[in-house]
């Protein structure tokens, strides 16, 4: 998989999510919050391409939830994790390449929670932050050249500054 390449949007993003959420809903139950966030649910953004779910639960099922995730085929990844969010990855074949997904694993409605959906929600709203975001995420691809620290700094005040706006 060819990392911090742009992507356009894809209208399939949407239908992607409803089959993902479904097998989160199979693995962790109905009374788990599945939300979809990141560039794949805003409509013309683009990005990676990649998948991003936020799964909000009560803390005290972090570690329940851990292991279903993982029965299911998510695979988790300690180094993005810590312990108010989990990080876990699955990649599915898909025309001739991957499509990834990441889940972010959180506690309903804890500080993390309510960044992404934040966040989300923000862009949802504003037209125009989305048309600098991604104008932000192309040079930060240019500028990364694969390095992953390199591309997340360049968004990052872009991001904070979403963040220090909202409730």
């Amino acid at each position: 998989m060819q990392k911090y390449v742009f992507r356009e949007y894809n209208s399939e993003y949407l239908a992607f999510f409803t089959s993902e959420k479904k097998k989160i809903v199979i693995a962790l139950g109905s009374t788990a919050k599945i939300e979809h966030i990141g560039s794949t649910a805003i409509t013309n953004l683009g990005g990676k391409g990649i998948l991003d779910i936020v799964i909000g639960i009560p803390e005290s099922k972090f570690g329940e939830s851990k292991k279903k995730l993982e029965e299911a085929g998510y695979e988790f990844r300690e180094k993005a994790s810590y312990p108010e969010k989990l990080f876990f990855r699955i990649d599915y074949p898909y025309k001739n390449r991957k499509r990834r997904v990441h889940v972010h694993l959180t506690k309903f409605n804890g500080q993390d929670w309510k960044e992404m959906i934040g966040f989300r929600d923000y862009l949802l709203k504003h037209p125009e932050a989305v048309e600098q975001y991604i104008l932000i995420k192309k040079e930060g691809v240019k500028k990364a050249l694969g390095d992953g620290d390199i591309y997340i700094k360049h968004k990052e005040k872009f991001i904070e500054n979403i963040l220090k706006t909202l409730p």
